[in-house]
């Protein structure tokens, strides 16, 4: 047995670390272990819940913003507010599929796309075109420099890397392109509607902190008009020019089998079900039903993570929390010793009163909305899947390829829907309608409430639990609390451990194949 280790995991958002070992070739068991103590739980007792979202949104800096819709929406139910009017509605729609389009760019290009794309073998391509020779001259220039930048650390010369020059080349040039679309994405919503990024200003609860200029929402609109150009002349193109060469991701990565999404994106009704990618799950890789669920059935366990076992115990956020702490020390990076006992600060996140591990992220967004029956999503699969030669074979999803493939999907779905909202705000205000709601100045003693809306990785969620009108407990549950948890009290791996099992790794000094699958769950 060999043990790799790598740590920091790097081109992700968090702080991870991961312990592999690997015998005759392959994963027999893997750990991961989040680095970093976030603590938000502790310090948001006793706050106004009009204040909440915007502490909850900086849980991450990358995507504050369904952060801030989960803390403005649990306090809204929290305080007794129903539904947003149709004004916020949209908005909040403009704001988030912004956030989307900016995430999935970033992740295809800049975050993962390196596993894939060599930009050394890019030198040994023979383009015509001026504008592939510049950026040629330029990786050449990085080459003979001997300090290779931001391609520095890649294993260059592993065969896992099997696209040919003149496509690695392309797709160079593609990744420094995406770099200035990324930036349009976030401008439509973040700075145009937001104020600024990455922490909006203009959610409240109740609504939003005024309507959006004429002026702005065009802005919005020709942004993203921008990105969703891109989206469809490059990016889903690339998608499909280098997915032959790595059919092979289509045999790994398989994980739980279970696949869940609070949904995202709000049609009229404001029905989770009826979500641009609705509210549901997949259970045991049963293609044939979408299940309902329940953002409180979520339960955490932490007999594996770095607190008391009888912080978890198989109960509701609300009544878990962050304390108390018992952390203990990791194995070192040399020698065989593995992982045991306490080993991660992210806690064991379930669903139901089965304990199931959820996989979560735009490849369980894809799937419900696929199983239940959107159009956009149903035509887009399909397609994709007959240009691959898979056609109708939707279970090759369930897999590291699937998730790449399905996170280039959801991004064109958003951006496509992102011109339908705007143009459905421009349309209420023309006939008249202006109202964004308005902040509360009274609200019951006591509540509770929850968000539910996924975040660019996936399944997010907040609570929280009024008292004397102040916050008394607060939680979040984001995606890598999911997809990276540890073992549960049973000992049962969480998504990602489970997903790296099997994996093959061709060199343990470079193991390409590990970071390709830790990548695709976009940690």
């Amino acid at each position: 047995m060999t043990k790799v280790v790598i740590d920091p995991v790097t081109r992700i958002e968090g702080h991870l670390r991961i312990t592999c070992a690997v015998e005759n070739g392959k994963v027999t068991d893997a750990w991961n272990t989040s680095t970093l103590f976030r603590g938000f739980e502790i310090f948001m007792k006793g706050r106004d819940p009009r204040d909440i979202w915007h502490f909850a949104m900086r849980i991450c800096g990358v995507c504050p913003t369904p952060h801030g819709w989960n803390g403005v929406r649990c306090a809204e139910m929290a305080m007794g507010i129903d539904k947003m009017d149709d004004n916020t509605r949209l908005i909040r729609n403009m704001m988030e599929a912004s956030q989307i389009a900016y995430d999935h760019v970033l992740h295809f290009y800049v975050l993962q796309g390196l596993d894939y794309v060599n930009p050394v073998n890019a030198l040994k391509a023979r383009p015509t075109d001026p504008t592939l020779q510049a950026v040629q001259a330029q990786v050449r220039a990085l080459v003979d420099s001997g300090q290779l930048s931001i391609f520095t650390g890649g294993y260059w010369t592993n065969p896992g890397y099997k696209l040919p020059p003149d496509l690695d080349l392309l797709l160079v040039a593609h990744y420094l392109q995406s770099i200035d679309v990324q930036q349009i994405a976030n401008d439509a919503g973040g700075v145009f509607l937001g104020g600024k990024y990455p922490h909006i200003m203009n959610y409240a609860p109740g609504g939003m902190t005024q309507l959006p200029s004429m002026e702005q929402i065009l802005l919005y609109k020709q942004r993203l008009s921008t990105v969703q150009g891109f989206i469809d002349t490059v990016m889903i193109p690339d998608l499909l020019a280098i997915a032959p060469y790595y059919l092979d991701l289509a045999a790994t990565g398989k994980g739980v089998g279970n696949y869940l999404t609070w949904g995202v994106l709000d049609e009229k009704s404001q029905d989770p079900y009826d979500r641009l990618f609705p509210r549901g799950a997949i259970i045991n890789r049963n293609l044939a039903a979408v299940q309902k669920v329940d953002p409180n059935q979520t339960r955490q366990y932490t007999k594996h993570s770095w607190f008391a076992d009888s912080v978890g115990a198989g109960k509701h956020p609300l009544d878990v929390g962050q304390e108390p702490i018992e952390f203990t020390k990791m194995p070192p990076l040399e020698g065989p010793k593995l992982p045991s006992g306490k080993y991660d600060w992210t806690q064991a996140v379930r669903y139901g009163s089965d304990d199931l591990p959820m996989e979560v992220g735009p490849l369980a967004e894809m799937l419900v909305a696929y199983v239940a029956g959107r159009p956009e999503a149903k035509q887009l699969v399909d397609s994709t899947l007959a240009a691959v030669g898979q056609t109708g074979n939707l279970s090759i999803l369930m897999s590291d390829l699937g998730r790449i493939v399905a996170r280039v999907l959801k991004a064109k779905i958003n951006a496509d829907n992102a011109q339908r909202w705007a143009d459905d705000l421009i349309a209420n205000v023309k006939g008249g309608d202006t109202a964004v709601g308005s902040l509360p100045t009274s609200w019951p003693d006591t509540g509770e409430g929850f968000g539910g809306w996924d975040a660019p990785r996936g399944a997010l969620c907040h609570w929280v639990r009024l008292k004397d009108g102040k916050v008394d407990s607060y939680a979040a549950v984001p995606p890598s609390n999911w997809n990276f948890s540890p073992r549960d009290d049973k000992g049962v791996r969480g998504p990602v451990e489970e997903a790296l099992v099997g994996t093959p790794v061709y060199d343990v000094n470079e193991p390409l194949e590990i970071l390709r699958a830790l990548h695709s769950f976009d940690p």
